[in-house]
């Protein structure tokens, strides 16, 4: 993981050709949202009415991207933290390489009414790849990784996430109990996943102020899961005082 100018700090995969950005700006959310994209162009006009627009000094912003296993395209996932540390806007680009003329692929692979939690129930069985930061001595480290999510006889979300590291000496659990609204699950400690269309999540604190608050670390993530028994997940561990410290690429198969 490293700085790419003053106000970008990056943690990169280019074997597994992902990527996950901190812009440590709020100028830098200008220029990559508001410029052309979601506010006012080139000419100057105005953005389209009723178009939600971030805040322009949002806590965090953080852009993750992951390219297809089996095209040539790519999925960026911005998650952007209101000034109070709130899950504010959920952005995603769906990308294709090529030349000429291009057809938008689709975002969407999911049936009409698919309840979206379903590509991720059941286990999955990975190796990881985690990436720190200078501040915390520009180490990398591998694991091989075990989690299931479930739905109990009650409702109930069931998640548990085990971590061995590659030496073998090491073993991390981690389970979590939640529940589910619409498209948002809800973990008891104070973290939620967003459902998203085509088989993708984005999870973060419900509350990243309280976190910091709270000298507790947190980490947001983003997983897609492009076709079904595969999927990818970039994770951003942030530190007691809300800077990125890690970043930690994930390839699964289910079992």
């Amino acid at each position: 993981m490293f700085t790419v100018d003053k106000y970008q700090q990056i943690g990169f995969f280019p074997n597994e050709r992902a990527f996950s950005l901190r812009y440590q700006t709020a100028g830098m959310l200008e220029t990559v949202l508001r410029q052309g994209v979601l506010g006012e162009d080139d000419t100057g006009e105005e953005s389209p009415k009723n178009l939600k627009l971030p805040s322009r000094k949002p806590s965090i912003v953080c852009e993750s991207c992951l390219y297809s296993l089996e095209k040539d395209i790519r999925i960026r996932a911005f998650q952007i933290m209101d000034p109070k540390g709130f899950s504010e806007m959920l952005l995603i680009f769906l990308e294709e390489r090529g030349d000429g003329v291009l057809l938008p692929p689709s975002i969407d692979n999911n049936a009409e009414g698919t309840d979206r939690i379903l590509p991720f129930l059941g286990k999955w069985k990975g190796h990881s790849i985690t990436k720190r930061s200078g501040v915390y001595g520009s180490t990398m480290a591998e694991a091989d990784t075990v989690a299931s999510l479930e739905i109990d006889d009650n409702g109930q979300i069931i998640q548990d996430i085990t971590s061995t590291s590659a030496a073998g000496d090491v073993t991390t659990n981690v389970p979590w109990t939640g529940i589910k609204s619409d498209n948002l699950v809800t973990f008891n400690g104070g973290y939620q996943m967003t459902l998203l269309p085509g088989g993708m999540y984005m999870g973060c604190p419900c509350d990243v102020g309280k976190n910091v608050a709270e000298s507790a670390s947190f980490h947001l993530e983003f997983c897609w899961v492009e076709s079904p028994g595969k999927r990818q997940r970039l994770v951003r561990t942030y530190d007691v005082e809300g800077l990125a410290v890690s970043t930690t690429y994930f390839y699964e198969t289910k079992l």
